[in-house]
């Protein structure tokens, strides 16, 4: 989940925040009425007997009696919590209670956390199997590489359900919308864009992935050896597959090489860029520093040099920040009763979070703020008509 950082005049205490976070961050409202007995009557014993024996008769029923059908797990084992590595599932678990919440605010969707206290992909995948009839879509979230790219393509394969690991596809989607945005506020073509990715870990290959399904012309990957590329050893099956169709000019070395001319950075690491490979891009150049809570460049330093920059932070302009993709993503393959949320269903999450920015759009706007609630029905709206196109409604 992308951290929310605070304008410096608006800096929180530990107090405040410690005191918001007592006796965690969710409840459960009662949708049905418990006023009288006989409302006790139909809500439960004996009236809901006469629900439990129509689903044990038709299961499709689930799906209008239960909350199943609209219901998110999101599920993580704590071995990649935001900035914090692997901290393990019960420290993770107030950052999962925080992603539920954010599903209710921006989706409308209810969401239950569940933390794992296991590594094992078997033993998540059949957790997860035989939990299934108790929700209706799975959010993978802060699950370390390589080890999530695995898990989601198994529990993909094992569940008739969209899965969504959102530190991969999220970013990536938010990330497509807002290159799209700056393109828009450059009048440049997606197509002709050179852009370096610093980072191979679950976002970074995510964004590879889809900037090239999204027509993106040349897209160079480094992880902290360099710039992937099929003859480099060592490779894992991850990242051998990105050399396979990245990097189409061929070149070699680390960050100063892949920069020197590029139209577009998009950091996903921990790195520091120095100014000067900023400077030496190509003119008006587009700047993604995602890092959170530090920016691999300072905003400020970058736009000396860049005609659009972006960071994870709220207190910067064009925010990059995932709360603009996954509650319309989650929202709009359930609405559709998708099985599963494939490459066409982000493409369009990231052009509707586009579409929005385009009605306002300026370098310094080139995707909604977080906070927009136009964002959310638009991309629900746009995953749902492409479930359909796609034939997995």
């Amino acid at each position: 989940m992308t951290a929310v950082n605070q304008p410096a005049s608006t800096q929180l205490t530990a107090d405040e925040i410690f005191r918001a976070h007592e006796g965690g961050k969710l409840g459960i409202d009662v949708t049905a009425s418990l006023a009288d007995s006989r409302a006790l009557s139909i809500a439960y014993t004996p009236g809901v007997a006469q629900v439990s024996r129509a689903i044990a008769e038709d299961s499709a029923l689930a799906v209008k009696y239960t909350w199943a059908h609209r219901l998110v797990a999101v599920v993580s084992d704590g071995t990649a919590v935001l900035g914090l590595g692997d901290i393990g599932p019960r420290a993770s678990l107030p950052v999962m209670e925080g992603k539920a919440a954010l599903f209710k605010r921006f989706g409308g969707l209810d969401a239950i956390p569940i933390v794992l206290d296991t590594t094992d992909v078997d033993e998540i995948v059949e957790t997860l199997v035989r939990l299934r009839p108790s929700f209706g879509a799975v959010n993978l979230e802060d699950v370390a590489a390589p080890r999530c790219f695995e898990l989601e393509a198994r529990l993909i394969d094992a569940l008739d359900c969209p899965v969504m690991h959102d530190d991969q596809h999220g970013t990536a989607i938010v990330v497509l919308a807002a290159l799209r945005g700056a393109c828009m506020a450059l009048d440049r073509e997606l197509s002709d864009q050179r852009v370096v990715i610093s980072g191979a870990g679950a976002a970074g290959v995510a964004c590879a992935r889809i900037l090239l399904a999204a027509g993106v012309g040349d897209v160079t990957v480094l992880d902290s050896r360099g710039i992937i590329h099929p003859g480099r050893d060592n490779l894992n099956p991850v990242k051998a597959e990105i050399a396979e169709v990245t990097n189409l000019t061929g070149l070699r070395g680390g960050l100063p090489e892949a920069m020197r001319g590029a139209d577009v950075f998009v950091g996903l690491s921990a790195s520091t860029i120095p100014e000067e490979l900023v400077a030496g891009m190509a003119p008006k150049s587009i700047v993604f520093a995602l890092s959170n809570p530090d920016p691999e460049i300072h905003p400020e330093i970058a736009a000396r040099h860049a005609a659009v920059v972006a960071t994870g932070r709220s207190d910067y302009p064009n925010q990059i920040n995932n709360v603009l993709a996954f509650p319309g993503i989650f929202r709009g393959a359930l609405d559709a009763n998708a099985l599963k949320i494939t490459d066409r269903m982000k493409i369009a999450a990231a052009e509707a979070i586009a579409a929005v920015a385009s009605e306002d759009l300026s370098t310094d706007r080139i995707v909604p703020s977080a906070l927009d609630p136009r964002v959310g029905p638009e991309v629900a709206a746009a995953v749902a008509r492409a479930a359909r196109e796609d034939g997995v409604a």
